[in-house]
């Protein structure tokens, strides 16, 4: 990619990752954007809530990305020269991995790229991957870099439980995509950005806490202090808005074309962490804090400094995070949520 994309479509605009990555780019760039949404009413929703923007904004509506019928040569008419792929299935309740979320994950990358290369002017795709198809979870120390693999293999992920399932189609997912571009001919280079959990305030659509996407539903319920902490699978994680900014520096700088990167803070966490921030920053929590090592996992690390430093972005401390979605939810319910 020798100069930026002038005209975006972003999927996956309505989740609790794409909308944040709707408002970097509204704030970031002055470019016109498409949004992919599941519905109108998802859409309407979205563009409501961002009144001043609306000139810039335009929606189409996909309801399954992971369709084996989807044709997306409508979502890349019109001078669309730059896609963000985030919407992808994100689901434990399944009784067919394989069917139900390996390659449903598979088949919505596939067609994103399948219609940018046949649309031809798209000089750049950034696909949010996950940690998830780098975790290797027999590794007990060392760091984590964007060269590494979850060694799961698909025999593995079709039989495993459905967490090993996830692990599966976050990782055949991004690899079908580096290999739909390694066979040449694309006309467009790929940017991948694998965040571990997510966490921080939401800005898409969403009713009730039971509404919650789950990474925010777990700290809420942290906060809450009625049940026992869940335990992290990994102690890394980057703030929602922080990875917001990734992608949308992925998106525009020429020389990010054909890399991965791994965004993550340097801090670590864990829930009892959280929950102890909640007891000491809301009057609400006092005393409410469920007991828990406070010490986060340390024996493995991950390398988030190639992303700040060749995206030009900066990261959140786990207590701004942690405070912020806990302050907006906590507004929410006293407004009748």
């Amino acid at each position: 990619m020798s100069s930026p994309p002038t005209h975006i479509l972003l999927t996956g605009a309505t989740g609790f990752i794409g909308a944040h990555i709707l408002d970097a780019l509204l704030t970031h760039t002055n470019l016109p954007i498409r949004i992919a949404v599941r519905s109108p009413a998802k859409g309407a929703a979205l563009l409501s809530a961002r009144p001043q923007h609306t000139a810039r904004l335009s929606t189409i509506t996909i309801p399954d990305f992971s369709s084996p019928t989807l044709d997306l040569t409508p979502a890349l008419a019109g001078g669309i020269d730059g896609v963000i792929h985030v919407a992808s299935p994100v689901t434990y309740a399944i009784t067919d991995n394989e069917a139900e979320l390996i390659q449903p994950a598979i088949r919505g990358v596939e067609a994103v790229l399948a219609a940018a290369a046949a649309a031809g002017g798209v000089k750049r795709v950034v696909l949010t991957s996950s940690f998830a198809a780098v975790l290797d979870i027999s590794r007990s120390g060392g760091e984590y870099t964007a060269a590494d693999w979850n060694p799961i293999t698909y025999a593995e992920g079709v039989a495993g439980s459905p967490v090993e399932a996830y692990r599966a189609s976050k990782k055949f997912a991004e690899r079908a995509a580096w290999e739909f571009v390694g066979r040449g001919g694309a006309g467009f280079d790929l940017v991948a950005i694998a965040p571990p959990m997510v966490f921080g305030p939401v800005v898409h659509p969403v009713g009730s806490v039971r509404e919650l996407n789950d990474s925010a539903a777990v700290l809420w319920r942290a906060a809450e202090g009625r049940e026992a902490l869940p335990v992290a699978r990994v102690a890394f994680w980057v703030d929602v808005r922080d990875l917001a900014e990734a992608h949308v520096q992925a998106l525009l700088r020429p020389e990010a074309g054909g890399k991965r990167y791994l965004v993550a803070a340097p801090e670590r966490f864990n829930y009892a962490l959280a929950a102890t921030i909640v007891g000491e920053e809301f009057e609400f929590a006092k005393g409410r804090v469920v007991e828990g090592s406070l010490v986060p996992d340390q024996s493995k690390s991950i390398d988030g400094r190639t992303a700040a430093r060749e995206l030009g972005i900066s990261y959140r401390g786990f207590r701004e995070s942690v405070v912020d979605l806990v302050a907006q939810i906590s507004k929410k319910q006293e407004e009748g949520w």
